[in-house]
């Protein structure tokens, strides 16, 4: 029997929350599995964890994070708590993505002066890495989340939001742009499980196809893994979706 070799490896670091969780930390591998690609996945996980709580935890140097890691090995590790500085400090990256915590996403005040200070310190700790901004997505149409007052309950309103304050010194995933974009399909707004994290069927696989195509620089379309509760017809929307999310931005 030939063997197929490994044709790339990507280190990444996730500065994150649970949105980071949906996104990276189980569709992602499988489908760089898929294309015999290694990878992997360092995710820094806080729950709900903001760019000033980021910042916050960077001047302390607070252990805050569960630090999980996903490889084509083990899908998923969790390893004991760690600082963000230990984080950079813990080998070289290829990407770092960094994120608003989704109650923040729409509103601009709340990005600075932290997202400098956070740009600042990991390209001091990881000059070689690229530095990317992973946009999140707005909450479903009947989401109960407490901050979506703040937009008025409008699933439009929280979207044009999180366009307008999206950073434009930073690459992007565009994540949020590729739900968006699923939701006018004939999915409809079902990308979520519980109005704001995505459901973990098609949802996060949604996420992951963004993130596979701007890792690797492969259309998600000919990658031919889907979860295996998906159907082909969920696989082919959520893959086309992503795709034109990342042909856009």
């Amino acid at each position: 029997m030939k063997l197929i070799n490994i044709i790339l490896l990507i280190r990444v670091l996730c500065i994150g929350n649970s949105f980071s969780w949906d996104a990276v930390e189980q569709e992602l591998v499988p489908l760089c599995d898929a294309k015999h690609i290694d990878i992997e996945v360092h995710n820094l996980y806080y729950g709900g964890c903001s760019l000033q709580q980021h910042a916050e935890f960077l001047l302390k140097d607070t252990a805050a994070y569960s630090h999980r890691v996903c490889t084509n090995q083990n899908y998923r590790i969790v390893k004991d708590t760690i600082s963000l500085r230990q984080a950079l400090r813990d080998g070289t990256y290829d990407y770092i993505s960094l994120q608003q915590a989704s109650h923040d996403s729409g509103i601009r005040a709340s990005y600075e002066p932290w997202l400098t200070m956070l740009i600042d310190t990991v390209r001091a700790y990881q000059p070689n890495a690229q530095l990317c901004w992973m946009q999140t997505w707005a909450y479903s149409q009947d989401a109960t989340h407490p901050a979506y007052p703040l937009y008025h309950n409008s699933q439009t309103e929280m979207w044009d939001s999180i366009v307008v304050c999206t950073p434009k010194n930073l690459p992007v995933i565009p994540c949020g742009k590729a739900i968006q974009l699923a939701r006018q399909t004939k999915l409809g707004d079902t990308l979520c499980r519980d109005g704001y994290h995505l459901n973990y069927i098609y949802g996060r696989y949604t996420a992951a196809c963004v993130w596979y195509e701007f890792l690797t620089g492969k259309d998600v379309r000919c990658n031919h893994y889907k979860n295996p509760q998906m159907t082909r017809q969920q696989r082919l929307l959520t893959q086309k979706a992503a795709h034109k999310a990342g042909f856009l931005r």
